[in-house]
């Protein structure tokens, strides 16, 4: 018997708050739609405060509060890079020796800050640099090199004070791998809007093992990391710029709240927006350090549209794809690209403005005056073209073998990392202890912090998860970042690679760990216990990590170690 008592119609209110049906589908996974805030906390959001219950407890005054945190907003973040820098500079000129590709970014360097360009070296001169730098004439024969410069002039500029010697061709690496540990503190503090989280970024990044190695290593792929998390964190300041600009011009109702309005989310011009320039001015940069740099640019481009489409459509644009379209797509264009272009072709200036450089005078020859386009452009441009050319196809046809090439799929669970240095002094010399049953190892070896690594595998799933299922651009943030410097090196599955090109996306590795670690600390609003129990495991994490960087400091360093020692921190055959 079926009830005629009448159903209450559903109205068109009712029918708005039902998610759709994706959303229901979703739900079995976990997801769950965001929780309803007020429109200003939504497009700015507040920065967490501490519990008011943590204040007594170390007796400080209420009224202190606001200070100790605005000085805490900057005092964290320095002290965290103060402590990666002495880490980073403490005997940085050691092992005394021209390691790995050291070979040829620290003689390039010189060349380039001497004379504009990088020349040919002789074979064997290694040794001779080493003994006596300034016996060295800078060769004035061009070399054939498959980089561009930005990197090779920031290496110089530390031989340029310090001479042609392995402390003077590290410096300034050193010197961008600690200023990277405090933007990382102060992009972490603004993205999660937690200082906490915030310097737990950057101590994770002090303490990975392959970025500390980079840093005390003339190689291009740190500086090429400083530019890539440069431009992260200058887009990210965009993003709060812009969202602001939104906030200030939407209307207010009678009791202060923030309204939503499709006419003014619609047609509102943003402007001039200085950090996205500063953006393209860094993503200029990376490119011209090393290519990879443009998966990189073009990753960071879609990325920040995308988030003109949620401020949009925050704000109440019935259709944010096409006001973006219309309003910001092309200042975003003309913001980062060909800002980026002409950043890229102003490093070159050193070999543009000399007749030396290595296929510089190409357009002149005979090869180059039979081209279809020597009448429209000038012959630097066209000689240059023909010079990137050149070393695109080196690129993509370098497949010679090589003890430490690794495939990309093996970096995240660091399956084979790069020896720089390798001596086996006996004991009693080279500080090999005298009483060492057997000869010492001295190495070092570009590993990230195994543990570290590990819990970033975890954190990965994490933030995907969180991106997918609960929406959190904070997550989608770090994921792209990654994937931007990793995936693009899965196409080449023939080309020699190596693990230590995976220190560019290092950094939003930290990120996604400790926005991992900061779910295991318990959302706000939870009780003490859950509280509690969070911050044992996160802090057990913590320590082991930073245990874990302790343990392998002398293969980090080159520091001899008895060979039983340094077997037991092979750990996998594959690092052998």
């Amino acid at each position: 018997m079926t009830s005629t008592a009448p159903q209450p119609l559903r109205g068109k209110d009712d029918a708005e708050q039902q998610p759709p049906g994706w959303e229901n589908r979703l739900r079995r996974f976990g997801y769950t739609p965001r929780p309803v805030t007020g429109l200003r906390d939504r497009l700015v959001p507040p920065y967490t405060r501490p519990s008011e219950r943590l204040w007594p407890v170390f007796g400080i005054r209420r009224g202190d509060v606001e200070p100790l945190l605005r000085i805490a907003s900057w005092g964290g973040p320095l002290l965290v890079a103060l402590v990666a820098g002495l880490l980073r500079f403490w005997n940085l000129g050691e092992p005394k020796a021209v390691i790995f590709d050291e070979t040829y970014y620290a003689k390039d360097a010189w060349a380039l800050i001497n004379q504009g360009y990088e020349g040919s070296w002789p074979k064997n001169v290694d040794a001779s640099i080493l003994e006596g730098p300034s016996a060295v004439a800078v060769p004035t024969d061009p070399g054939y090199v498959v980089h561009p410069p930005v990197g090779k002039w920031v290496i110089g500029l530390g031989e340029k004070m310090f001479d042609f010697t392995p402390f003077g061709w590290r410096f300034m690496v050193a010197v961008l791998g600690t200023l990277s540990v405090l933007m990382l503190c102060r992009i972490g503090r603004r993205l999660f809007r937690s200082t906490f989280l915030g310097c737990l970024a950057g101590l994770l990044l002090a303490v990975d093992g392959l970025h500390f190695v980079m840093s005390r290593t003339a190689l291009l792929d740190l500086v090429l990391m400083f530019f890539v998390l440069a431009a992260f964190g200058a887009l990210v300041l965009d993003r709060d710029w812009s969202r602001r600009r939104l906030a200030a011009a939407l209307p207010e109702d009678e009791d202060g709240v923030l309204r939503p309005d499709a006419g003014i989310a619609q047609t509102l011009r943003l402007g001039w927006r200085p950090w996205r320039l500063t953006a393209g001015l860094m993503l200029g940069l990376a490119a011209g350090t090393k290519w990879n740099g443009l998966f990189v640019m073009a990753a960071f481009c879609v990325m920040s549209v995308l988030w003109d489409v949620g401020s949009r459509r925050t704000a109440g644009a019935v259709r944010p794809y096409l006001t973006v379209l219309k309003k910001d797509l092309v200042p975003a264009f003309v913001s980062t690209v060909p800002v980026a272009i002409v950043t890229y072709i102003a490093s070159w200036t050193g070999w543009i403005v000399t007749d030396k450089g290595y296929y510089r005078n190409w357009a002149s020859s005979e090869g180059g005056r039979n081209s279809d386009w020597s009448w429209l452009f000038p012959d630097w441009w066209r000689s240059l073209w023909h010079y990137e050319n050149q070393v695109y196809d080196f690129h993509v046809n370098l497949t010679s073998g090589h003890t430490y090439e690794s495939n990309a799929w093996s970096w995240l669970v660091l399956g084979r990392p790069v020896s720089y240095y390798y001596e086996d002094p006996a004991p009693g010399v080279a500080g090999c202890p005298k009483d060492a049953a057997d000869k010492c190892a001295a190495e070092v070896l570009a590993l990230g912090t195994p543990l570290l690594w590990w819990a970033a595998c975890f954190a990965i799933c994490y933030v995907a998860w969180r991106w997918l299922f609960r929406r959190d651009w904070r997550a989608g943030a770090i994921l792209c970042a990654i994937l931007a410097g990793w995936v693009p090196w899965l196409h080449y599955q023939e080309r020699t690679i190596f693990l230590f090109y995976a220190v560019v996306f290092v950094p939003f590795l930290c990120l996604a760990v400790a926005m991992m670690i900061g779910a295991i600390l318990g959302p706000p609003g939870s009780d003490e216990r859950r509280r509690a129990v969070g911050a044992i495991g996160a802090g057990v994490l913590v320590l082991l990590i930073i245990w874990n960087f302790i343990y392998f400091w002398p293969i980090y360093t080159g520091t001899p170690i008895p060979l039983e020692e340094w077997r037991n921190r092979m750990w996998l055959d594959t690092w052998v």
